[in-house]
C-alpha cells in the first residue's frame, strides 16, 4: 500500500502542497485532477522522492520514501516517474532507448521484452529509428515504454498522453491500463483529460491550491459533484438553482443531463449550435447566464426552449 500522511512542501517561501493525506492499494490506479498549478506534478515528484518534505511522511509497503537529503541519486528504485519532458537519448534508436536499463545477460529475453513494449505503445515500426527523428507524440510513447521496461512496483505518470494524437490516444490508453492491471502495478496519473479518469481510474483525487478538496470513485464524483469546480473538471457543466427543479440545493448538471420539454420553470434562448458528430451542443442564454444542453438536431439562434432534468 502507498500511504501519504499529512505532507507539506514549499518552493522557497511559497507553500505548494499542504495537509495532503491519502492511501492507495497495491495494483490500483489513482487519477489526480485539478486546474493548472494546483500541485499535481509536485505531488508526483514528492512521492517519487525528488524533493524533501517540509512535513509528513510517505510510505510504500511500510518503507519510508526519502528525498534527496537522504539519497545520493534522488528517486526510489522500486518506482518509475514519467515527467512531461521525456529525457530520451537522441542519437540511439527507439529499441535502444527502451532497452537501456534492461540486462544484456540474456539477449534473447531482452529482445523479446523490447518487442512486447513496442507493441504496447504501438511503436514497432519505429524500432530502428533514432529518437531525434521522432515527433513529440512518438517520443512520449517511447518514454512510456521505457518506464515500463523494468516493471516498477509504483508508476507515476504526469500527463502521459498530452502529446499523442487523438486517433491513437484511445487505443494506447486501453493497452497501457490493461497492462498495468495485469501486472498489478500501482499507478498514479496526473491528468487534465477526463477520459483518463472516467474510463480507467479506480479512485480520483481532486486538488485545488495544493490541497485535496475531495476524493472518491469516478462514478461518485461525476454523478454527484460537490462543487462546480469538481464538476467542471469533467467537462462543460451548468450551475442551476435548485428551485427550477423543485430541489433545495444548487444543481450541477452536464449538458446531456438536460432535456427539452413543452413547458418548465427553466426558460432559455438559443445562442449557438455546435456540431459534435452524434449530436449538437446547444449554447443558450438564461436569467442565470449561459447554459448548455444536447440536441439531436440543430436549433436556430433565438429559438425559445424549456428545459428540465432527465
Amino acid at each position: 500500500m502507498l500511504l501519504i500522511q499529512n505532507i507539506a512542501f514549499s518552493y522557497l517561501k511559497e507553500t505548494t502542497i499542504q495537509n495532503c493525506t491519502f492511501s492507495l492499494e497495491k495494483g490500483n490506479n489513482l487519477a489526480v485532477i485539478g486546474e493548472s498549478g494546483c500541485g499535481k506534478s509536485t505531488l508526483l515528484k514528492l512521492i517519487y522522492g525528488l524533493y524533501d518534505l517540509d512535513e509528513g511522511q510517505i510510505f510504500w509497503n511500510n518503507s519510508t520514501v526519502l528525498g534527496p537529503r537522504f539519497n545520493l541519486i534522488p528517486g526510489m528504485t522500486y518506482m518509475k516517474y514519467l515527467a512531461q519532458d521525456f529525457d530520451l537519448m537522441p542519437f540511439i534508436t527507439v529499441a535502444e532507448n527502451i532497452g537501456k536499463y534492461l540486462s544484456n545477460f540474456y539477449p534473447e529475453e531482452k529482445k523479446e521484452r523490447i518487442a512486447e513494449l513496442l507493441e504496447i505503445v504501438e511503436m514497432t515500426e519505429f524500432a530502428t529509428v533514432k529518437a531525434k527523428f521522432l515527433s513529440g507524440g512518438q517520443m512520449q510513447r517511447v518514454a512510456l515504454a521505457r518506464v515500463l521496461a523494468l516493471e516498477p512496483e509504483v508508476l507515476l505518470l504526469d500527463e502521459p498522453f498530452s502529446h499523442i494524437d487523438n486517433f491513437r490516444k484511445n487505443s494506447l490508453r486501453r493497452k497501457l491500463f490493461a497492462y498495468l492491471k495485469e501486472k498489478k502495478i500501482t499507478t498514479i496519473v496526473a491528468t487534465h483529460d477526463s477520459t483518463d479518469v472516467l474510463s480507467f481510474a479506480d479512485d480520483v483525487l481532486v486538488m485545488k491550491k495544493g490541497q485535496i478538496c475531495t476524493q472518491g470513485s469516478p462514478n461518485e464524483l461525476y454523478i454527484n459533484p460537490q462543487s462546480k469546480y469538481v464538476a467542471s473538471l469533467f467537462g462543460d457543466v451548468n450551475e442551476i438553482p435548485g428551485f427550477y427543479f423543485n430541489e433545495k440545493t444548487i444543481q450541477y448538471l452536464f449538458p446531456h443531463q438536460l432535456i427539452v420539454v413543452e413547458h418548465s420553470n427553466l426558460k432559455v434562448i438559443v445562442v449557438n449550435s455546435y456540431f459534435r458528430g452524434s449530436h449538437y451542443l446547444i449554447e443558450t442564454s438564461s436569467e442565470n447566464g449561459i447554459l448548455f444542453f444536447e440536441s439531436e438536431i440543430m436549433l436556430e439562434k433565438g429559438h425559445l426552449v424549456y428545459l428540465n432534468k432527465k
